[in-house]
C-alpha cells in the first residue's frame, strides 16, 4: 500500500464503536483520509510512505470537537469574574461588546482562540458570535475546521439591526461556504429570551430547509426558567417544543434545569446536548444531569463556553471536569466514565453537529483529524489505562502534534498555521484599549 505519511504510535485510541485500546499499531493517511489502522510490524512489511513519523511513548486520539464557544470572547477573558450570569451579561459582557465589537475584534479574538485551541488537541469548533464571516475566514485560513453560527437575536447591535438582518446575513454566509472543506454553519439564535416566537419559527422552517444544525443556549440558569414561566406562561423547552424547534436538528446548550418529562422528550426526538462543565460551574447556572441523558439515550456532546466565562478553550480540561463532575451529580463513581467523557469530546460532538461520517473517530475512511499527546511526563506516568490517564491525568501542554485532513497544524507543539507572537501582540493591544478606556 502507498500512503503519505504513516504515524508510529505507542496507543491508539480510535474512538470506535468498541472503544478499542490499541497498542503497537499504525496509522496510514493518503488524500487527507486514513486508509489503513494496522499492527505496527505489519504496516512496516506492507505500507510505503512518503513520511513517517515515530511517536513512542504517545497516544493517538481524534482531533477533539468543541461543540460549543464563542471565539472571538477571548479578548473578554478576565474582564468580569466571579459574576452571576446575568449581572455578568447585562452589566459587563454585552456594553463591552456594543462598544468594541466590530470585524477587527471578531478578527484577533478569534485568531487567538483558534491559536489556543489548535495547541491543545481541538480540531472542530462549533461557534456563536457577531461577523461570523470573519470567524470562517481565519478558520478557514488557518487550516481548522468549524461550523460557524448564523447568530440571531431580536435588538439591534454593530453588527445587525433586528432579526430580519441577522437571518439575511447569515443566509448569506451560508451560501458563500456551502462547498467548503472545512466550514459548516448552523443557525444561532442565542436564547429563548433573546429571540422572540416568529424568528424561531423562521429559523425552524429554514434549518429543515437547508438541512442544518440549530445552536442555541437553553435552560442555562434557574432564573431563565422563572422568567420564562412569568413572560410566557411556560418552561422555555415547553415554548420551543411548541414552536417545533425540539428536533434532531437542535443543539441545546448547558441545559442546567432538566425535568424527566424533557429527558424523555430529547430522546425521544433525538436533539443533542451540549454539556459546558467549568462555564456552568465558574457562573453557579447549575449542573446538566449528564448520566440521565446518557442513560435515556440522548447524545450528550461537550463544550467549553467562551473564554470570558471559562476561562479557557481546555477541551481536555472539560473532560476531566466532565467527569468529576458527572459522578457528583449523579452519586455514583461509575457515572460518566473516562470512556464516556472522551466520547462527548469527539464522536458525540461530531453526532452533534451532523459530522459522525466525517471526523470524532479514528477509522479508515474519515477525515485524518488527528491528536497525538506524549505520555512521556512525570503527569502521566505510568501508564496503566491510556484512556483513564488521558481524561483524569493528561494536560493540554503534552499535545505534541495535530493534524487536519492530513494537513500538521501543530508539530512539537508549535502552531504551523499561525504566527503564535503576532496573536498574542493583537490580544495585549485590545486589553490595553479596553482598560485603558474604562479608567
Amino acid at each position: 500500500m502507498q500512503a503519505e505519511l504513516v504515524i508510529y504510535p505507542q496507543w491508539i485510541l480510535p474512538v470506535d464503536r468498541d472503544n478499542r485500546q490499541l497498542t503497537n499499531h499504525a496509522l496510514a493517511i493518503a488524500d487527507g483520509r486514513i486508509v489503513a489502522i494496522v499492527p505496527a510490524a505489519e504496516a512496516r512489511q506492507s505500507i510505503h510512505a512518503q513520511q513517517v513519523v515515530e511517536l513512542p511513548e504517545h497516544v493517538l486520539i481524534p482531533g477533539l470537537v468543541n461543540a460549543h464557544t464563542h471565539a472571538a470572547m477571548t479578548l473578554l477573558r478576565g474582564l468580569a469574574d466571579d459574576l452571576p450570569l446575568m449581572t455578568w451579561l447585562h452589566d459587563y459582557i454585552w456594553p463591552t461588546e456594543q462598544r468594541w465589537v466590530d470585524a477587527e475584534f471578531v478578527r484577533d479574538g478569534t485568531r487567538l482562540a483558534v491559536l489556543e485551541m489548535l495547541c491543545g488537541g481541538v480540531t472542530c469548533y462549533n461557534d456563536m458570535y457577531f461577523h461570523p464571516e470573519i470567524t470562517a475566514q481565519v478558520t478557514a485560513d488557518a487550516g481548522m475546521r468549524a461550523v460557524i453560527g448564523m447568530i440571531v437575536v431580536d435588538f439591534p447591535t454593530g453588527y445587525a439591526a433586528n432579526a430580519d438582518e441577522y437571518l439575511s446575513k447569515g443566509l448569506a454566509l451560508h451560501a458563500a461556504y456551502r462547498d467548503h472543506p472545512l466550514i459548516r454553519v448552523a443557525f444561532a439564535p442565542h436564547s429563548p429570551y433573546a429571540v422572540s416566537d416568529a424568528p424561531l419559527q423562521r429559523i425552524n422552517a429554514l434549518a429543515a430547509q437547508l438541512d442544518v444544525p440549530i445552536h442555541l443556549h437553553l435552560h442555562e440558569t434557574h432564573d431563565e426558567i422563572v422568567q420564562s414561566e412569568r413572560d410566557h406562561a411556560q418552561r422555555p423547552f415547553q415554548r420551543l417544543d411548541q414552536l417545533g424547534l425540539i428536533n434532531s436538528r437542535l443543539l441545546a446548550i448547558h441545559m442546567t434545569q432538566l425535568n424527566d418529562a424533557e429527558i424523555a422528550r430529547l430522546a425521544e426526538t433525538g436533539a443533542h446536548v451540549v454539556h459546558c462543565p467549568e462555564s456552568n460551574l465558574k457562573l453557579a447556572s447549575g449542573f446538566c444531569p449528564v448520566e440521565k441523558l446518557l442513560a435515556a439515550g440522548v447524545n450528550v456532546a461537550l463544550g467549553t463556553d467562551g473564554a470570558a466565562s471559562n476561562n479557557d478553550l481546555n477541551l481536555l480540561g472539560e473532560m476531566r471536569t466532565a467527569a468529576l463532575l458527572g459522578k457528583g451529580v449523579a452519586g455514583s463513581a461509575t457515572a460518566v466514565s473516562a470512556t464516556a467523557a472522551l466520547r462527548m469530546a469527539t464522536i458525540n460532538g461530531a453526532l452533534a453537529l451532523g459530522l459522525a461520517d466525517e471526523i470524532g473517530s479514528l477509522e479508515v475512511g474519515k477525515s485524518a483529524d488527528i491528536v497525538a499527546l506524549d505520555f512521556n511526563d512525570l503527569h502521566t506516568q505510568p501508564v496503566y489505562h491510556p484512556g483513564s490517564q488521558l481524561v483524569y491525568a493528561a494536560s493540554r501542554q503534552q499535545v505534541r502534534q495535530v493534524w487536519i485532513r492530513g494537513q500538521q497544524v501543530v508539530r512539537d507543539g508549535v502552531p504551523t498555521s499561525l504566527d503564535s507572537a503576532e496573536v498574542i501582540a493583537a490580544a495585549r493591544a485590545w486589553g490595553k484599549r479596553i482598560i485603558d478606556s474604562a479608567v
